[in-house]
């Protein structure tokens, strides 16, 4: 018997459209799975690509030096998102000091500031040094007392770049896996069966929206690693002795 869901009667929460960048070392489960068929252009089978596990600094860092008489104090910590990105500048930003100059890097996107040093000697080589790390999703704030000595241009270039790189270099990194957001209709008796599969692969954000307008089903939704989806489904496929279609907004 073949349980499925018309893609248009599907009521998915506001918060699953599309997959985030979750802050989370990744964890071996579940496998790789294999194979067959899922239904139409919305089962999570059929998504196309991927997004790409990345590494990230697992936790805020710091590195303070000294060049010629000027302190420099370097702050990196990982971020999900723009509004992230300017929460961690609010908090560490020291209104005391000459300059709080910054670079971010979330996938493509990225911004920077030289907040009054010399256009590029700033900003730029904090950037540049993030993207030399191999990291993602990560942003560094460089802050600077000055000490009374000019480090002219390339030597702002160095002392930014080098504190900045320092700083990475001293954080403990992490390997994130992207996670889909999944929804599937289950019958009230199987519930107990989908989530021991669902606890047994580490899927999170689990929850259940009973409104489907059917007798004795509810729809759980979750999220998981992309590259579970398939053996999760397989599991639950097996332990449920039914097809559960899984979707994916």
């Amino acid at each position: 018997m073949a349980v499925r869901i018309s893609p248009l009667r599907l009521r998915f929460p506001s918060y699953l459209v599309t997959a985030s960048r979750s802050q989370e070392a990744a964890t071996p489960c579940c496998g790789s799975g294999g194979g067959g068929g899922g239904g139409g252009g919305l089962t999570a089978r059929a998504m196309s690509s991927a997004p790409s596990p990345y590494t990230t600094l697992k936790e805020r860092v710091s590195c303070e030096r000294e060049i010629k008489k000027s302190k420099f104090l370097a702050v990196a910590a990982p971020i999900s998102d723009e509004r992230s990105a300017h929460s961690f500048l609010s908090e560490v930003r020291d209104p005391r000091a000459t300059h709080n100059c910054w670079a971010y890097k979330l996938g493509d996107q990225y911004r920077s500031n030289d907040d009054g040093e010399p256009s590029g000697t700033a900003g730029k080589p904090i950037y540049s040094a993030i993207v030399s790390s191999g990291l993602d999703m990560v942003m560094v704030v460089v802050i600077r007392h000055f000490g009374g000595i000019k480090l002219g241009t390339g030597g702002l270039v160095r002392a930014y770049g080098g504190v900045a790189s320092e700083c990475l270099k001293g954080g403990t990194t992490c390997l994130v896996k992207p996670k889909a957001p999944i929804g599937i209709e289950v019958p009230f008796e199987l519930l107990g069966t989908v989530y021991h599969q669902l606890q047994h692969c580490q899927a999170e954000d689990i929850k259940e929206d009973y409104d489907t307008g059917k007798d004795g089903v509810t729809m759980v939704t979750f999220r998981v690693e992309y590259d579970k989806i398939e053996s999760l489904e397989d599991a639950i496929n097996s332990a449920c002795s039914r097809r559960i279609e899984f979707y994916k907004r």
